[in-house]
């Protein structure tokens, strides 16, 4: 499995606007730089270039590198890969047929926070925009400021 594998194209898409609905949490200072298949998003705080980690299903918030280029060599790390990106349930979902198209991200149909479980059962591909956008309005309601 490679880093294509778990990730997702997301160019098509406008990088200012995508999170808006995580404005609660980010507010205005981060924009995406990567978006894990598993529909967390990897984003750079605009002024000092850190890269943090925006867990979408749990509503976390952490900061994993102090340059793209620091954030860069983790992706060549494979204890990060394996614990950021979901490797062995990406690899299950597709092996169960669940495969990504264009524009598609795996998104839990009960959200974690709603009391839903990481499973193949409650995992479907979604569209980018809406995961995103259910994902940080949930996350609002259930845990925000």
């Amino acid at each position: 499995m490679t880093l294509n594998d778990l990730t997702v194209n997301f160019s098509h898409l406008d990088r200012n606007t995508i999170l808006c609905d995580w404005e609660w949490l980010l507010d205005g200072e981060y924009l995406p730089v990567l978006l894990s298949a598993s529909g967390d998003a990897f984003v750079q705080h605009i002024r000092n270039d850190q890269v943090w980690w925006l867990d979408t299903g749990g509503a976390e918030f952490s900061q994993v590198a102090e340059s793209p280029e620091e954030f860069n060599e983790l992706l060549s790390d494979k204890k990060f890969v394996v614990e950021y990106f979901a490797v062995q349930l990406i690899g299950d979902l597709i092996q169960s047929g669940k495969r990504l198209s264009s524009g598609q991200i795996y998104s839990l149909t009960k959200p974690w926070l709603l009391g839903g479980e990481y499973e193949l059962s409650n995992l479907e591909p979604t569209d980018i925009e809406v995961h995103l956008s259910l994902s940080g309005q949930i996350a609002q309601k259930v845990v925000g400021t």
